[in-house]
């Protein structure tokens, strides 16, 4: 399956690999067994935390073990700790939940957990540097993180993690740097859509904030949306994008321009399902906000034009057939 080779296994490899699994799962019963009870019975011992971290090492999806290790934490270790040993325990946890995540980057209870561990960072290391530790530990979230989407660059669970990162920061990262990141991001892969998404963040905090021009900036962006149109046709993610600078469609003479683009991109690429799509997505919006300027022959026309695309849909795209028929049967 998706290009990868069966492997055919001897009888005696069969056996033996039904011999380890045997074992693991006999010692993931034990030790969960071992410590259902214990978080039963509210102990909260460094026994107790031990055994979480052997369960999880077995299965790092069990939430149950991550909520009740949190517990051990607030209720068994913090309480007797010094500020400098809950920091350094903090760092065991992250360093824990690193190692998880390099076999396990979806998994979203090692994210919650790393979360976790950043709200409950202490003050220090001195009076005069309260957020010391906390911009420390922060700083390395932001190289942890980008090293996750390194790896896996449309990695959603990553981005979520990255937004919470930023928005936390004692010491607030320009939004513009961010805005930089995410053009390389999205120019090494216009399929990213993650990608594509935190821009459109990025850019609605930096013009709420009045630090760019939204008009001069969403020019910019069409143009770089249109590189990746041009690029890769087939791809969703741009043509999500694309609608967002659109907007509610204020502006009849910019969907007018990028209509006439989409179109010249459908004359080269006849078969794209997003230009037919967007075309008539674009169109009807027209005629619905600027409804008043199109009457007569052009109204007629411009519905015409959808009818005729969303009949090519239901060739160019026979398992969404009845969704188009049922677009062609409703009114603009």
């Amino acid at each position: 399956m998706h290009g990868v080779q069966r492997v055919r296994y001897s009888r005696e490899a069969l056996a033996a690999k039904k011999v380890r699994e045997s074992a693991k799962l006999s010692e993931f019963r034990s030790l969960t067994e071992a410590v259902l009870a214990r978080k039963k019975a509210a102990d909260y011992g460094k026994d107790s935390l031990d055994l979480t971290t052997r369960l999880l090492h077995v299965n790092p999806e069990f939430y149950t073990v991550w909520n009740y290790r949190k517990h051990i934490l607030l209720n068994g270790t913090f309480p007797t700790s010094t500020s400098v040993q809950i920091n350094d325990v903090l760092s065991d946890e992250l360093s824990l939940t690193t190692s998880f995540l390099k076999q396990h980057p979806k998994v979203y209870w090692i994210w919650n957990h790393r979360q976790w561990c950043l709200q409950q960072v202490p003050d220090g290391p001195a009076e005069t540097n309260p957020d010391g530790w906390r911009q420390s530990y922060w700083n390395k979230e932001l190289f942890v993180v980008e090293k996750m989407l390194d790896a896996d660059p449309r990695n959603f669970m990553a981005w979520n993690y990255r937004r919470y990162v930023l928005a936390m920061m004692p010491v607030k990262r320009s939004p513009l740097t961010e805005l930089s990141y995410t053009k390389r991001k999205i120019e090494a892969n216009f399929s990213n859509f993650s990608a594509w998404h935190q821009r459109s963040k990025v850019l609605t905090t930096l013009w709420d904030s009045g630090k760019l021009d939204k008009a001069k900036t969403i020019e910019e962006e069409f143009d770089l949306v249109k590189n990746a149109m041009y690029t890769d046709p087939n791809d969703q993610s741009v043509w999500i994008y694309h609608r967002w600078l659109i907007g509610p469609g204020d502006s009849c003479d910019i969907i007018e321009r990028e209509v006439a683009s989409i179109q010249e991109l459908l004359e080269e690429q006849p078969d794209s399902k997003w230009c037919m799509e967007s075309l008539v997505f674009y169109k009807r919006l027209m005629l619905r906000r600027h409804g008043d300027s199109f009457i007569g022959d052009q109204r007629r026309m411009l519905e015409e034009e959808c009818s005729d695309l969303l009949r090519r849909l239901q060739s160019v795209d026979p398992d969404r057939r009845q969704r188009y028929i049922d677009l062609s049967s409703r009114s603009v």
